[in-house]
C-alpha cells in the first residue's frame, strides 16, 4: 500500500452548523502563504496526498472535505446548492487566515468553486490554480421549466430511496472501483484512497463517503454570462491546468468542448494554462509529481 511521506493532522472546525473535516499538512510560519486545496465532486480532501508528498517545499496545506463529503458533517437538507460550497470555502479561509490572502487550488468541481470565488472574493487569493475545473454546458433561459420538474423528479427519487451510492462488500472492492473509474491508478495507491474514499458500516459493508443528495441535479441553470462577469473579477494571477486525456468529450458528447472552456477562460485577466501528459482527469493521483512542480513554480513566480 501507499506509505504517506508528509502527514496531516485531523481538524475539526465550526462552518455555517456544521463540522467540517480539514486536513492540515506543515505549520504556519513567516513567509508561508496558506495554500487552501478543495476537491471535486465525489471527492475528498485525502485524494491532494500524493501531490502534497510530491511537493520539494514544506507547505502550510489546508484541505476540507466539502459539505457530505469524508468527514464533513452532512446538512439537514435533501439537495446541494452551489452557492453553499464559496460560503463554506469563506467561513474556512476566515479561520485559518483571517488576515491575509491564500493560495486557492481547486480540482473539477473544486476548480469551479476556487474560480467564482476568487472573482467574488479577489482580495482573499494570491494566486489560483484551476486544475481541470470546467464549468458546466451553456443553458438557455427556455430549459427552465423541464430543469425544475427534472429537480423535482430526482428529489422524489431520492426520498424514495432510488439514489442511494452503492456499498462494497470489502475496503478492496472500493479499489477496485477506483481502479476500474482511473485506468492509471495504481494498487498501492488505490488501496490506501479506498480507505479514506469509503468506511464499513455496522453491517460491514463499505460505504462511500457522499451524500447521494449530490446526485440531484441542480435546480437552477447554468448562466455562462454570470461566470464570465466573475472571471473577470479575478485579480489573482491564474494557472488553468488540464490533462492530456480530454474528459470534457466523453462526458458532455459534444454539448460543451474544450474549445468552449478555453474561450471562457480569455475573461479571466492575468492567465496562464498548463497541460499534463499522459493524465486523465484526475491528475492529481495520474501525474503527482509532474502537478506539484508545475504547482510549485507558478506559486513561486
Amino acid at each position: 500500500m501507499y506509505q504517506p511521506k508528509r502527514t496531516p493532522s485531523n481538524q475539526f472546525v465550526p462552518i455555517r452548523n456544521l463540522k467540517y473535516h480539514v486536513l492540515v499538512w506543515g505549520e504556519p510560519g513567516p513567509g508561508k502563504v496558506p495554500m487552501v486545496m478543495v476537491h471535486g465532486w465525489m471527492d475528498v480532501a485525502a485524494s491532494y496526498q500524493f501531490v502534497v508528498d510530491a511537493f520539494a517545499h514544506d507547505h502550510y496545506v489546508i484541505a476540507p472535505d466539502w459539505r457530505g463529503y469524508g468527514l464533513t458533517e452532512t446538512p439537514d437538507a435533501d439537495n446541494y446548492w452551489f452557492p453553499d460550497y464559496l460560503a463554506d470555502l469563506d467561513f474556512l479561509i476566515d479561520h485559518y487566515s483571517p488576515g491575509a490572502p491564500v493560495h486557492l487550488v481547486g480540482h473539477s468541481m473544486g476548480g469551479n468553486v476556487a474560480m467564482l470565488y476568487a472573482g467574488s472574493r479577489p482580495e482573499r487569493i494570491r494566486r489560483l490554480v484551476n486544475l481541470e475545473g470546467f464549468g458546466m454546458p451553456a443553458t438557455r433561459p427556455s430549459q427552465a421549466p423541464k430543469r425544475f420538474a427534472k429537480w423535482m423528479d430526482e428529489l422524489k427519487a431520492f426520498h424514495r430511496g432510488e439514489m442511494a451510492l452503492k456499498a462494497y462488500d470489502s475496503v478492496e472492492g472500493v479499489a477496485q472501483r477506483l481502479m476500474k473509474t482511473n485506468k492509471r491508478l495504481g494498487r498501492d495507491k488505490a488501496d490506501w484512497l479506498a480507505r479514506h474514499w469509503a468506511k464499513p458500516d455496522a453491517e460491514g459493508l463499505w460505504r462511500i463517503l457522499g451524500d447521494a443528495a449530490h446526485k440531484i441535479t441542480n435546480a437552477q441553470l447554468y448562466r455562462v454570462d454570470e461566470v464570465l462577469e466573475i472571471y473577470k473579477g479575478i485579480t489573482a494571477p491564474t494557472l488553468a491546468i488540464e490533462a492530456s486525456d480530454d474528459s470534457l468529450t466523453g462526458w458532455w458528447q459534444g454539448k460543451f468542448t474544450l474549445a468552449e472552456y478555453h474561450e471562457r477562460l480569455r475573461s479571466v485577466p492575468d492567465l496562464r494554462r498548463a497541460v499534463i501528459q499522459d493524465a486523465g482527469h484526475m491528475l492529481h493521483h495520474d501525474q503527482p509529481q509532474t502537478l506539484a512542480q508545475m504547482v510549485e513554480g507558478f506559486l513561486e513566480g
